[in-house]
């Protein structure tokens, strides 16, 4: 068996060929393309289940994306919380639409299908447009946490959402010009674009990092997530059917893609988190910078402090604690 099938530029057969991606049963085809190798099956409650390794992939990212979306909203002072929460929100919302659409728990046949894969894709494209649009919360183009902020956020993801959605049902159902066979625009959506909008957040939080922090630590985490999203495209659309075969079907490249897509991320929680200060009022025992503090107090508190500070103690001037009666 070749472990690398033929990459197809401008369609999906190649991919689905490989791998059993939610688009896949409603492209290519009539009745879809099938992949050469995937995942066995298994009946749950007379139901019959697919990719149920993925599906407990997808349950333990939804449940730690619900975790980072807690931490993220509990540091109310951090820089860029209220934008980078739509992207762990739109992350979870595809997350949970891929584990019914992969697992048929919504099946192929249901006439509803086409409609849930196309949201499945706006979804995932409109996480990657959300991901792009944070890596430029910290250079500052609008102040976080204002409306101008979050509002151009919020309606480009949703705009991005319904056009990436529109070219999803347009090839599934054959309108608008589009057609099963006809995949370009789609193709270039879900493949080109969110790749290079990966890429663009990634060099910007790079050069973020490089000129703006002293700290290096926070590249690390970056480029983990970077490395993370790689070897999960790679072992999705390439090797996938090796696993396949090297497993007996146990596993098939999408469960190593779900566990790398999780790991990327997490590391961008973590990397968010490394770049933004802790919150003053609910952390305990931290080290704050002096300007941090200095932000917190009034100019009549510093100035008092300061004087407090500048006053003599050297003893000829002295003076005894003088009691006073109530």
């Amino acid at each position: 068996m070749s472990i690398i099938y033929s990459f197809e530029a401008l369609n999906f057969n190649g991919i689905c060929k490989t791998i059993a991606i939610s688009l896949c049963p409603l492209i290519g085809q009539a009745d879809g393309i099938e992949p050469v190798c995937y995942s066995r099956n298994v009946e749950l409650s007379g139901n019959i289940i697919f990719q149920p390794s993925t599906l407990i992939i997808d349950v333990v990212a939804i449940i730690m994306t619900m975790i980072m979306i807690y931490h993220i909203r509990s540091k109310y002072t951090a820089v860029g919380r209220q934008e980078i929460v739509m992207f762990f929100y739109l992350y979870m919302l595809s997350t949970l639409l891929d584990m019914l659409l992969v697992t048929a728990i919504i099946p192929t046949s249901s006439t509803v299908y086409p409609w849930f894969a196309a949201i499945h894709i706006g979804l995932i494209c409109a996480t990657y447009w959300c991901l792009l649009l944070n890596g430029f919360v910290g250079f500052q183009f609008a102040e976080d946490g204002t409306p101008l902020s979050l509002w151009s956020i919020r309606v480009s993801s949703f705009v991005w959402f319904l056009i990436a959605g529109f070219l999803a049902i347009g090839t599934f159902k054959g309108v608008a010009g589009l057609s099963y066979n006809n995949q370009a625009g789609l193709w270039i959506f879900y493949i080109v674009l969110n790749y290079f909008m990966f890429f663009v957040y990634v060099v910007s939080q790079i050069i973020l990092v490089v000129n703006t922090l002293d700290d290096r630590w926070p590249l690390g985490d970056i480029l983990f997530a970077a490395g993370f999203f790689t070897i999960g495209q790679v072992l999705m659309y390439v090797f996938s059917v090796f696993i396949c075969d090297s497993t007996k079907h146990y596993v098939d490249g999408l469960f190593f893609g779900a566990i790398c897509n999780l790991l990327t991320v997490m590391m961008v929680y973590k990397y968010w988190d490394s770049i933004t200060k802790e919150d003053l009022e609910f952390s305990v025992g931290s080290k704050q910078n002096v300007w941090e503090v200095k932000e917190l107090l009034g100019d009549d508190e510093i100035s008092q402090n300061y004087t407090t500070y500048q006053q003599p103690t050297t003893p000829q001037h002295y003076q005894p604690y003088e009691q006073h009666p109530f």
